[in-house]
């Protein structure tokens, strides 16, 4: 992997990251009222939360990766490869949860016709990037 995509790929982590927190940051301002209320799904709330936590947590361990990836002379390149392949797991995680938090939330407001139809892009998403991910991560290292 080259130093300036690995140094793009730190950035565009912590970026989504962000953007991760900000959603869950959301969720807590804007919905959490309704859930002490009693007016919102108990259960998806939950589940969304935790999807936003898990979907935080691997793009930000995917910047630790992808900028150990980008250490160049400091490290051998089988060693940068696998970094870069790990890093591009985490991200891949983090964007499939990631898609998956308004499908939840929609639930969890019980807009469940919308909910239904945004899991069912979803389950597209997850299937287009089975099939098509292992033609763009990072390669292993020869």
């Amino acid at each position: 992997m080259a130093d300036e995509l690995a140094s793009a790929n730190v950035n565009r982590s912590y970026q989504l990251a962000a953007s991760s927190i900000a959603i869950f940051t959301f969720l807590l301002f804007f919905i959490y009222p309704k859930y002490t209320a009693g007016q919102v799904d108990a259960l998806s709330y939950q589940a969304t939360l935790i999807v936003m936590g898990v979907a935080t947590f691997s793009f930000a361990f995917s910047s630790f990766y992808y900028y150990g990836a980008s250490l160049g002379g400091r490290i051998e390149d089988g060693e940068r490869a696998r970094y870069a392949r790990q890093g591009d797991r985490l991200w891949l995680l983090g964007c499939v949860l990631l898609f998956l938090a308004p499908c939840l939330i929609l639930f969890t407001v019980r807009l469940l016709v919308v909910a239904s139809v945004w899991f069912a892009l979803w389950l597209v998403y997850v299937s287009f990037a089975v099939r098509y991910f292992p033609r763009v991560q990072t390669r292993r290292a020869q």
